[in-house]
């Protein structure tokens, strides 16, 4: 297994979401249990054919610039009626630079600032400034308008979108880049617009899994500690990094740009962004596609952790069935789910334990660790890998290649503001899990969505409602999504088409996740492409192999 990062550097990667840090792999012993594996949603581009994680941050991130000292208190919603000031100033361009060791992107790309209120009810208050990028589209005679794009997250930088969007893998085809402007942006207090700050230091000490009142409540006063030093630290910005006040950012750079419409594409977290959009400003909207798509009705924590439990379920049937018809299986002749039911006994009793290159370890491997595993190799469509890694824990000779996801905590900013996980205390959190994992009994639970859920308990910044859906026609919207996507379960994505007047949902039978890109035969970005350039009769497909 090679555990050495493979860097994309042509698009704004999806990698873990906490971009930046990436995720590790690593085997040998498990890190301490005060010690948080925080996943998230762009964890999971982790591709089934490569079966090695991407560690790029999107160009710029690094050399973000700290949140300017600003002293407007938090301040209620916006209401749905805001829009964008008349006398928005046009962008001026310059030329894009990378961060080393990335390449420094072609000459059709340009680099500004959009300025925009710190607070987008108090439109004249203090102002932020949101990094913008653009690739000019390559006919001016054919061009169609814009395609602004959101990589995900929840709070990925998406200059690279743009920076790299003619790169050679994961960048655009030569028709998109022929018909659009590619526009790419830093969200609000990601990358470098205005990138915010948190106490990290606190992560260490933060309960991974609460196995009792006294951890949960523990878990519940260090998180709010942590939402308090991300307010210190970067200022009120902290209270407004929701997906609402991104899409009206998106709204500022449409002005800016002097564009009436603009099309959009949003993958994984980003497509709750689009829908931000589509209810604020509808008629601003010549197109709207949404990659892998989240649930945009606000989920409580057992509905979001059942259905991502049951994906992640299934996705370990699929590797069962896989593995009885292909010899190469490193499981071949065995019940690929018996053997993982007979590992969580295993983990359960304390006689689990990390293999190694002679027989078992002294290291012991819980219940908790097993989930995450299943979750980040299995939950990915990593077959074979994924065969591997169990055979070994069966075994216990081999080796498995621990996923471990810490990622920057200010993403937290984003993802506890538009959801509302907040459960009692710790008697209502066991049996809620205890429900899922009868649900999913073969997995119990998915590591990646319960991480979001504990990270959100005793945040001090409640979530946002929901904003208002506001008059004005809509275009056909396209909702592309995997049959087991265990990030954006196929469920919430069946809400997200339901959703708007007229939508039609693609879906292609695969484990897998960011489907624009990881759609393995390039159906499904033959879609959505199609769509993008003929919204009113592209993409008519509902299913795909």
């Amino acid at each position: 297994m090679n555990t050495n990062p493979q860097v994309n550097p042509y698009r704004s990667p999806q990698v873990n979401p906490f971009v930046g840090s990436g995720p590790q792999t690593a085997s040998g012993p498990p890190r301490s249990p005060g010690r948080r594996t925080f996943s998230a949603l762009l964890l999971l581009t982790l591709s089934a054919s490569s079966m090695a994680a991407t560690t790029l941050t999107a160009p710029g991130a690094a050399a973000a610039a700290r949140q300017p000292s600003v002293t407007t208190p938090a301040s209620p919603s916006a209401p749905a009626s805001a829009s964008v000031p008349a006398s928005t100033p046009a962008i001026i361009w310059g030329a894009c630079t990378a961060d080393p060791p990335f390449p420094d992107p072609g000459p059709r790309a340009e680099c500004g600032t959009v300025k925009v209120p710190l607070d987008w009810s108090q439109p004249k208050g203090p102002k932020i400034g949101i990094a913008v990028a653009r690739h000019r589209a390559t006919d001016p005679a054919r061009r169609v308008g814009v395609l602004l794009s959101n990589p995900g997250g929840p709070g990925a930088p998406g200059l690279g979108d743009a920076m790299y969007a003619d790169g050679p893998s994961g960048g655009y085809s030569p028709e998109m880049l022929r018909r659009f402007d590619m526009i790419g942006f830093d969200p609000r207090g990601i990358g470098r617009s205005h990138r915010a700050v948190c106490d990290e230091n606190l992560l260490g000490s933060i309960p991974a899994r609460p196995h009792d009142a006294a951890e949960f409540g523990r878990l519940r006063t260090l998180n709010g500690r942590l939402a308090e030093s991300c307010l210190k630290e970067t200022g009120p910005l902290a209270a407004h990094m929701d997906a609402e006040s991104v899409a009206r950012d998106m709204d500022a750079i449409r002005a800016a740009l002097g564009e009436s419409r603009i099309s959009f594409i949003g993958h994984s977290y980003g497509t709750l962004i689009g829908e931000r959009y589509a209810r604020l400003f509808p008629g601003r909207l010549r197109a709207l596609a949404l990659d892998s798509a989240l649930d945009p009705g606000r989920p409580g924590a057992e509905r979001y952790l059942t259905e991502a439990a049951v994906t992640l379920d299934g996705a370990l049937k699929r590797l069962a069935e896989w593995c009885a018809k292909d010899g190469t299986c490193a499981l071949k002749g065995k019940d690929v789910v018996a053997v993982t039911d007979g590992l969580f006994a295993r983990a359960d009793a304390g006689t689990l334990r990390d293999p190694g290159p002679k027989g078992p370890t002294r290291t012991k491997v819980d219940a908790d660790r097993l989930a995450g595993l299943l979750t980040f190799w299995v939950g990915k469509g990593a077959l074979a890998e994924s065969a591997k890694q169990l055979a070994a824990l069966h075994s216990g000779k081999g080796q498995v290649q621990w996923i471990d996801t810490e990622g920057e905590p200010a993403h937290r900013l984003v993802l506890c503001r538009d959801y509302d996980f907040r459960i009692r205390d710790h008697a209502q959190y066991q049996a809620i899990l205890q429900r899922v994992a009868q649900a999913a009994p073969h997995v119990r639970y998915n590591a990646q969505a319960l991480d979001f859920v504990l990270g959100c308990q005793g945040w001090t910044m409640p979530p946002k409602p929901r904003p208002a859906r506001s008059a004005g026609p809509l275009p056909p919207v396209l909702v592309v999504n995997a049959t087991l996507d265990y990030a954006t379960p196929l469920p919430g994505a069946r809400r997200m088409a339901a959703s708007f007047p007229e939508a039609r949902l693609y879906t292609m039978d695969v484990v897998s996740h960011w489907l624009y890109r990881e759609g393995k035969t390039g159906q499904v970005k033959r879609v959505v492409d199609d769509y993008l350039v003929n919204p009113g009769t592209g993409g008519r497909a509902r299913t795909g192999a």
